[in-house]
């Protein structure tokens, strides 16, 4: 499972599950390529980091250029970067404000999709793409109902491009990182019950302790990644820490 070497772009790395699976792989002697709108913080020496917004395409192909040229050819993009809200009732959630969530967290992921795919072209190289996704993918949950249709979308969007891109990819993964600790998962813990009925199951998580931490889902990625670890299909579940 040595991902030492390997040449991994991350989207979404200025925080929360992106910046912690940069370190974990940072550790472990991997090159990296980070971005996001705040420049990431480099956790070794073999990092390029850039600004980059996940709904500008040009900005995404300019980011996959410089990581490319300054350390080689991509072998892992995640396709992480993410946001929350808006939380709010269905019933209140304006067209404007869909529209906006689902420019980053679906247009993000197909921008990064397409820069990956131009960049394996170019180098005459074979990669593994990962899109985070989330378990709200498969099901709804009152008060995110963007987040859980764009997610939706996140999974068709993966199993599409695996079926039409064989010969770019080994592997092609959405993968759910269960419950990890992060701005989002504070943010959902301040929440009106009236509006995230769910409320109770993410406060009793963070007081339980029974939360994911990134590393342990960068363990994960690198297993069915490198490692040789059977996975559980295009559409793949971290379990719970231990």
């Amino acid at each position: 499972m040595s991902v030492e070497a390997k040449v991994i772009a991350i989207t979404g790395a200025s925080a929360g599950l992106g910046a912690g699976m940069a370190r974990w792989f940072g550790e472990r002697g991997a090159r990296l390529g980070l971005c996001a709108r705040r420049v990431p913080e480099a956790p070794n020496d073999q990092t390029v980091s850039r600004s980059a917004d996940v709904t500008d395409l040009e900005s995404v192909r300019a980011f996959a250029s410089d990581v490319g040229e300054i350390l080689g050819p991509i072998d892992l993009w995640i396709n992480n970067a993410a946001e929350l809200g808006p939380i709010v009732p269905q019933r209140d959630l304006e067209l404007s404000a869909l529209q906006a969530h689902v420019q980053v967290n679906l247009g993000g992921v197909l921008n990064g999709t397409r820069a990956y795919v131009e960049h394996l072209e170019a180098a005459g190289h074979k990669g593994n793409l990962v899109n985070i996704t989330s378990g709200l993918g498969q099901r709804g949950m009152a008060g995110v109902s963007a987040y859980s249709a764009a997610k939706a979308g996140v999974d068709r969007l993966t199993e599409t491009i695996a079926l039409e891109e064989p010969d770019l990819f080994e592997q092609v993964l959405a993968i759910s990182p269960g419950v990890v600790e992060t701005d989002m998962q504070r943010t959902l813990r301040t929440q009106d019950r009236d509006v995230l009925h769910e409320l109770d199951m993410f406060r009793s998580r963070k007081a339980e302790g029974t939360m994911n931490s990134p590393g342990w889902v960068a363990k994960h990625i690198a297993g069915w990644v490198f490692g040789g670890v059977p996975n559980q299909g295009t559409l793949a579940r971290v379990p719970q820490e231990r």
